[in-house]
């Protein structure tokens, strides 16, 4: 959750039900930052259909799972 709030500049509230069009600043250029912040924080690299599938904090969670990372 921290990431998409570092990343976006959001509060804990908006990260939990985060979604592409709900965040001004989740742009294409955002997006990227996004993928590269969580592919940096974890060690992990996304598939291209993980890159474009993830449009909300909940996708994120379960493809996290899929690239086994555990988080709280």
């Amino acid at each position: 959750m921290k990431i998409f709030m570092d990343t976006f500049e959001i509060d804990r509230g908006q990260a939990e039900n985060a979604d592409y069009n709900s965040i001004k600043a989740w742009d294409s250029i955002g997006h990227m930052q996004l993928i590269n912040n969580i592919e940096s924080a974890f060690d992990i690299y996304f598939e291209i259909d993980d890159i474009v599938d993830l449009n909300s904090f909940e996708t994120g969670k379960v493809l996290l799972k899929k690239y086994n990372v555990e988080f709280d």
